[in-house]
Protein backbone atom coordinates (compact mmCIF):
# COMPACT_ATOMS: atom_id res chain seq x y z
CA UNK A 1 0.00 0.00 0.00
CA UNK A 2 2.62 2.32 0.81
CA UNK A 3 4.77 1.67 -2.22
CA UNK A 4 1.40 2.41 -4.60
CA UNK A 5 0.93 5.69 -2.54
CA UNK A 6 4.25 6.89 -2.91
CA UNK A 7 4.16 6.02 -6.54
CA UNK A 8 1.19 7.81 -7.10
CA UNK A 9 2.86 10.98 -5.76
CA UNK A 10 5.48 10.52 -7.80
CA UNK A 11 3.75 10.15 -10.97
CA UNK A 12 1.56 13.40 -9.85
CA UNK A 13 4.32 15.59 -8.48
CA UNK A 14 5.43 16.39 -12.42
CA UNK A 15 1.73 17.06 -13.39
CA UNK A 16 0.83 19.51 -10.73
CA UNK A 17 4.87 20.89 -10.99
CA UNK A 18 3.79 21.98 -14.69
CA UNK A 19 0.63 22.87 -14.13
CA UNK A 20 1.39 25.64 -11.87
CA UNK A 21 3.34 27.61 -14.25
CA UNK A 22 1.10 26.77 -17.50
CA UNK A 23 -1.98 28.20 -15.51
CA UNK A 24 -0.31 31.91 -14.62
CA UNK A 25 1.12 31.96 -17.94
CA UNK A 26 -2.31 31.18 -19.24
CA UNK A 27 -3.59 33.26 -17.00
CA UNK A 28 -0.85 36.49 -18.57
CA UNK A 29 -2.23 35.12 -22.06
CA UNK A 30 -5.74 36.38 -21.24
CA UNK A 31 -4.74 39.34 -19.42
CA UNK A 32 -3.18 40.51 -22.52
CA UNK A 33 -6.15 39.30 -24.63
CA UNK A 34 -8.31 41.35 -23.24
CA UNK A 35 -5.64 44.72 -22.75
CA UNK A 36 -5.80 44.11 -27.00
CA UNK A 37 -9.50 43.75 -27.36
CA UNK A 38 -10.27 46.95 -25.44
CA UNK A 39 -12.22 48.94 -28.03
CA UNK A 40 -11.70 52.43 -26.21
CA UNK A 41 -9.95 53.99 -23.52
CA UNK A 42 -12.18 52.97 -20.56
CA UNK A 43 -11.63 49.54 -21.25
CA UNK A 44 -8.51 49.45 -21.53
CA UNK A 45 -7.96 51.39 -18.57
CA UNK A 46 -10.35 48.25 -16.37
CA UNK A 47 -8.16 46.31 -18.05
CA UNK A 48 -4.50 47.62 -17.37
CA UNK A 49 -4.77 46.13 -13.84
CA UNK A 50 -4.65 42.58 -14.61
CA UNK A 51 -2.35 43.48 -17.60
CA UNK A 52 0.11 45.10 -15.03
CA UNK A 53 -0.56 42.30 -12.10
CA UNK A 54 0.09 39.60 -14.85
CA UNK A 55 2.99 40.95 -16.35
CA UNK A 56 5.16 41.45 -13.22
CA UNK A 57 4.16 37.40 -12.53
CA UNK A 58 5.32 36.97 -15.17
CA UNK A 59 9.17 38.53 -14.83
CA UNK A 60 8.08 41.35 -17.66
CA UNK A 61 9.06 44.24 -15.16
CA UNK A 62 9.20 46.82 -18.08
CA UNK A 63 5.84 45.95 -19.30
CA UNK A 64 4.32 45.72 -15.89
CA UNK A 65 5.87 49.22 -15.18
CA UNK A 66 4.40 50.81 -18.13
CA UNK A 67 1.09 49.16 -17.38
CA UNK A 68 1.13 50.42 -13.97
CA UNK A 69 2.71 53.97 -14.85
CA UNK A 70 -0.77 54.44 -17.17
CA UNK A 71 -3.07 53.01 -14.70
CA UNK A 72 -1.92 55.60 -12.71
CA UNK A 73 -1.97 58.32 -15.35
CA UNK A 74 -5.43 57.66 -15.85
CA UNK A 75 -6.84 56.81 -12.79
CA UNK A 76 -8.28 60.12 -12.10
CA UNK A 77 -9.74 60.89 -15.29
CA UNK A 78 -12.17 57.76 -13.81
CA UNK A 79 -12.31 58.98 -9.95
CA UNK A 80 -16.15 58.48 -9.71
CA UNK A 81 -16.08 54.71 -11.15
CA UNK A 82 -16.47 51.69 -8.97
CA UNK A 83 -13.36 50.47 -10.53
CA UNK A 84 -11.22 53.50 -8.95
CA UNK A 85 -9.81 51.47 -5.94
CA UNK A 86 -8.77 48.51 -7.46
CA UNK A 87 -6.89 50.64 -10.03
CA UNK A 88 -4.98 52.69 -6.78
CA UNK A 89 -4.29 49.30 -5.09
CA UNK A 90 -2.88 48.10 -8.10
CA UNK A 91 -0.89 50.58 -9.48
CA UNK A 92 1.15 51.24 -6.05
CA UNK A 93 0.87 47.23 -5.53
CA UNK A 94 2.98 46.47 -8.65
CA UNK A 95 5.25 49.74 -8.59
CA UNK A 96 5.80 49.03 -5.34
CA UNK A 97 7.01 45.88 -5.94
CA UNK A 98 8.62 46.90 -8.55
CA UNK A 99 10.67 49.63 -6.52
CA UNK A 100 11.44 47.02 -4.30
CA UNK A 101 13.12 44.65 -6.50
CA UNK A 102 15.50 47.21 -8.14
CA UNK A 103 16.11 47.76 -4.05
CA UNK A 104 14.28 50.99 -3.03
CA UNK A 105 12.45 49.75 0.15
CA UNK A 106 11.49 53.73 1.13
CA UNK A 107 9.47 54.01 -2.04
CA UNK A 108 7.82 50.52 -1.83
CA UNK A 109 6.77 51.18 1.38
CA UNK A 110 5.62 54.59 0.42
CA UNK A 111 3.56 53.26 -2.50
CA UNK A 112 2.30 50.28 0.03
CA UNK A 113 0.45 52.90 1.95
CA UNK A 114 -0.91 54.77 -0.95
CA UNK A 115 -2.22 51.88 -1.58
CA UNK A 116 -3.87 51.52 1.60
CA UNK A 117 -5.58 54.71 0.86
CA UNK A 118 -7.85 53.61 -2.04
CA UNK A 119 -11.22 54.31 -1.50
CA UNK A 120 -11.96 50.94 -1.71
CA UNK A 121 -14.14 48.99 -4.45
CA UNK A 122 -16.56 46.00 -4.25
CA UNK A 123 -13.88 43.32 -4.67
CA UNK A 124 -12.12 45.06 -1.74
CA UNK A 125 -14.64 45.52 0.49
CA UNK A 126 -15.51 42.18 0.24
CA UNK A 127 -12.84 39.88 -0.20
CA UNK A 128 -9.83 42.35 0.73
CA UNK A 129 -6.80 43.89 -0.83
CA UNK A 130 -3.77 42.33 -2.50
CA UNK A 131 -0.99 41.67 -0.05
CA UNK A 132 1.48 40.79 -1.93
CA UNK A 133 3.82 43.65 -1.74
CA UNK A 134 3.21 43.61 2.44
CA UNK A 135 4.60 40.10 2.35
CA UNK A 136 7.38 40.91 0.33
CA UNK A 137 8.08 44.33 2.46
CA UNK A 138 7.86 41.61 5.58
CA UNK A 139 10.31 39.48 3.85
CA UNK A 140 12.76 42.73 4.53
CA UNK A 141 11.41 42.98 8.06
CA UNK A 142 9.30 46.14 7.29
CA UNK A 143 6.86 45.28 10.10
CA UNK A 144 5.62 49.10 10.69
CA UNK A 145 4.86 49.79 7.55
CA UNK A 146 2.82 46.59 7.00
CA UNK A 147 0.74 47.37 10.14
CA UNK A 148 -0.09 50.66 9.23
CA UNK A 149 -1.34 49.34 5.81
CA UNK A 150 -3.92 47.02 7.91
CA UNK A 151 -4.87 49.87 9.70
CA UNK A 152 -5.25 51.71 6.58
CA UNK A 153 -7.36 48.69 4.90
CA UNK A 154 -9.86 48.65 7.35
CA UNK A 155 -11.13 51.65 6.50
CA UNK A 156 -12.75 49.88 3.25
CA UNK A 157 -12.42 46.68 3.95
CA UNK A 158 -15.63 45.98 5.25
CA UNK A 159 -16.05 42.28 5.42
CA UNK A 160 -12.60 41.31 7.14
CA UNK A 161 -14.20 38.58 9.53
CA UNK A 162 -11.13 39.69 11.92
CA UNK A 163 -8.54 38.75 9.66
CA UNK A 164 -6.97 42.61 9.77
CA UNK A 165 -6.65 42.17 13.61
CA UNK A 166 -5.11 38.41 13.37
CA UNK A 167 -2.49 39.65 10.73
CA UNK A 168 -1.56 42.19 12.76
CA UNK A 169 -0.60 40.20 16.18
CA UNK A 170 1.04 37.78 13.60
CA UNK A 171 3.45 40.46 12.94
CA UNK A 172 3.64 41.77 16.05
CA UNK A 173 4.74 38.69 17.28
CA UNK A 174 7.27 37.92 14.40
CA UNK A 175 5.49 35.47 12.66
CA UNK A 176 4.23 36.22 8.78
CA UNK A 177 0.82 35.75 8.30
CA UNK A 178 -1.22 33.22 6.24
CA UNK A 179 -2.37 35.69 3.41
CA UNK A 180 -3.95 32.98 1.69
CA UNK A 181 -5.76 34.48 -1.59
CA UNK A 182 -5.08 38.25 -0.92
CA UNK A 183 -2.14 37.29 -2.12
CA UNK A 184 -3.76 36.08 -5.59
CA UNK A 185 -6.06 39.60 -5.84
Amino acid sequence: MIRILILLALLVSPIIAHSQPTASKDTYDKAMAELKSAKDGYSRWCALNHAAKESLNQGRDADAKSFADELERLAPKYKKDWNYGNAVQDFNIVLGRLALKSGDVDAAKKRLLAAGHSTGSPQMDTFGPNMTLANDLLAKGEKTVVVEYFKLCKKFWEMHNGKLDTWTKDVEQGRVPDFGANLDY
